[in-house]
């Protein structure tokens, strides 16, 4: 991803933030057979501070991925979406694609079969916690072997990178009134694109770039 430095993201809490927030990401590895990708849901360490995150591929991606023997890019996609020209005013313009990402490289660590089951464990309740129900991953009907059986599946990583590239291109070079307005367009416009999310983001951007004022 080529860094522009307006755009660059560099702060800890907020790369957290973005990390936590979208936990499906893209794995690749370059392997002597060309490059590979997989997607795989990506937690944060709750034992570091840091951006070291844990996760877990299943057998044989292991393997093919090379896990713990070469270097692993993990792609993090935050909110993202299409930016009209009409949103600008009425000089000329043309459209752009405003995005929030972040690239993490590192070799990651293979974890221990019980270390693989307790961020197998974070993950159910991660993403079942919201549930009505919640169907966690050692309550009935699951029993010990059918758990079991499901971490020999599996192979646990965990990641702290070595290089990190995150960019978040929100329009900061545009005035504030004109962001504003895309913000306006993407949280309650009319068209196509309307999109929530990354009308959070950009506010978000907007008003650290008016508190650094």
């Amino acid at each position: 991803m080529r860094q522009n430095p307006s755009f660059a993201m560099t702060d800890v809490t907020e790369l957290r933030r973005l990390i936590d927030s979208n936990p499906w990401m893209t794995l690749v590895s370059a392997t002597d057979d060309g490059l590979v990708a997989s997607h795989y849901a990506v937690l944060l360490d709750d034992d570091r501070d840091d951006l070291t995150i844990v996760g877990h591929v299943g057998k044989p991606d292991d393997l093919i991925l090379g896990l713990g023997e070469r270097e692993l890019l993990v792609v993090v996609q935050g909110p993202h979406g299409y930016i009209s020209p009409g949103w600008y005013g009425d000089g000329p313009n043309v459209p752009t694609w405003n995005f929030v990402s972040a690239h993490l490289t590192g070799i990651p660590e293979l974890l221990s079969p019980e270390e693989n089951l307790r961020v197998l464990d974070r993950l159910v309740a991660r993403f079942e916690g919201g549930m009505p129900q919640p169907r966690l991953l050692w309550e009935r009907p699951n029993d010990a072997d059918f758990v079991h059986r499901l971490e020999r599946g599996t192979v646990g990583f965990r990641l702290t990178p070595t290089k990190v590239v995150a960019k978040r291109k929100l329009s900061q070079n545009r005035p504030h009134e004109v962001v504003e307005t895309i913000i306006a367009e993407l949280d309650a416009g009319a068209g196509p694109y309307v999109d929530p999310r990354l009308a959070s983001e950009m506010q978000r951007a907007l008003d650290a770039r008016r508190a650094a004022r």
